[in-house]
């Protein structure tokens, strides 16, 4: 995924930073500890579809 495009999306639940974890193909919201998911270079903005960050991911912030 292309940095700028992480540079301009913000969490759609608090507006805050998110941070492109390619490992997992995912965008990441420390604030509100959740992960969307990249799914053929698209961002899903969903908090639906969000996963909620473990205790240990949410420590290490990558």
């Amino acid at each position: 995924m292309d940095k700028k495009l992480v540079a301009l999306l913000a969490c759609p639940v608090c507006k805050g930073e998110l941070k492109l974890n390619e490992a997992k193909t995912e965008l990441t919201c420390f604030a509100d500890a959740m992960a969307f998911p990249v799914r053929e270079g698209i961002p899903v903005m969903l908090a639906t579809e969000a996963r909620t960050l473990s205790t240990d991911e949410r420590l290490h912030k990558n």
